[in-house]
């Protein structure tokens, strides 16, 4: 598939949609005020950064610090097993943003869902999604799909149609933490999902997304599903670790070999 865009937009486009990530069980408050100063480039900031929910007070000041208050800080809540009860999740949204956290990206309960309790993966979507509505200012809540332990086209489906249903802003495809993460199949599946929705529901690709021709991959299918208009932060995201450097190399007109890691 023939991407819309030439190299250099399109590392643009994904440095602008860009969920810049660490999700290291050896994360450190210096760790993350380094990806702080990551984020600050010749050619703009990412999006977002996405830390664990104790290191949100700490990106939010790093960013701060690097005159980088229009990047929103992310955190992942019910991650990255997606097995908390409804309550409890809630609550960590909720300490979660009274820490500074401007998006949640929150793990669906996919082993209930795949079990047939659509009632117990409702639920806690729902209190996500009245958490997030309760805070003073407004915070996005992203879902987790775990496409690669759903699998199958049609559990993608049920899952995506669930949780938009639900109020979600964006659907994501995975936590990153599993053997089998973000794939063009699963991506193309969610796009039809949100397409049908004829709702203002984004999409956060996550997981193995290292390189360009990555990149040119997904907003390929982005371009077909909803159209060049689409692309932007409010509706395309990419969860990644690794994905910065490659597009910083493009933009500065460098060539980097095609390396692959997990964005976790």
């Amino acid at each position: 598939m023939e991407p819309a865009f030439g190299r250099l937009e399109l590392a643009g486009l994904a440095l602008a949609c860009l969920d810049l990530t660490s999700l290291k069980a050896d994360d450190t408050d210096a760790s993350i005020e380094t990806l702080a100063a990551q984020a600050m480039t010749p050619h703009g900031a990412p999006a977002a950064l996405c830390v664990y929910p104790p290191f949100v007070p700490v990106a939010k000041r790093a960013l701060a610090q690097h005159g980088l208050t229009g990047v929103r800080v992310a955190t992942v809540v019910n991650f990255p097993q997606g097995t908390g009860e409804a309550d409890a999740v809630a609550d960590e949204v909720r300490q979660a943003i009274a820490h500074g956290a401007d998006e949640i990206d929150a793990v669906l309960p996919w082993r209930a869902l795949l079990a047939g309790d659509t009632r117990r993966a409702t639920q806690v979507l729902r209190c996500c999604r009245q958490a997030c509505d309760d805070s003073v200012a407004p915070v996005l809540l992203k879902v987790i799909l775990e496409t690669g332990e759903l699998r199958e086209s049609r559990w993608i489906r049920t899952a995506a149609e669930l949780v938009i249903e639900a109020g979600a802003d964006f659907l994501k495809t995975s936590t990153g933490k599993v053997p089998l993460n973000a794939t063009p199949e699963a991506v193309a599946c969610m796009l039809e999902v949100i397409r049908a929705s004829q709702r203002q529901v984004g999409l956060k690709v996550s997981g193995g997304v290292a390189t360009i021709e990555d990149v040119a991959c997904y907003v390929a299918l982005a371009t077909n599903a909803c159209g060049a208009a689409w692309l932007s932060p409010r509706h395309l995201r990419f969860g990644a670790s690794s994905l910065l450097p490659a597009l910083l190399a493009v933009l500065d007109g460098a060539s980097t070999p095609d390396q692959r890691g997990s964005a976790r």
